[in-house]
């Protein structure tokens, strides 16, 4: 089973120098993103089989990584 990486660069590729400068410049979004991170990872070991989780667990993690996925890329317009 091929799984798909969900990484910020990966999945919003043409916003590459903003992710880096608003990760240098900006608290916010530098949590924002560390969160993003943690959470892709996550999601990353459960669907490669690396660990075991519900189903109910992997699908709030989803749900959370889309969340705030949506929050950086609003931070990434603005900017």
């Amino acid at each position: 089973m091929s799984v798909e990486k969900h990484d910020l660069v990966h999945e919003l590729p043409e916003y590459r120098e903003k992710i880096h400068d608003l990760k240098m410049n900006n608290a916010h979004f530098a949590r924002l993103f560390e969160q993003y991170h943690e959470v892709d990872h996550a999601v990353h070991r459960i669907e490669s089989g690396a660990e075991a989780a519900a189903d109910d667990y992997l699908e709030g993690l989803k749900k959370e990584r889309l969340a705030l996925k949506d929050q950086l890329y609003a931070l990434l317009n603005k900017a």
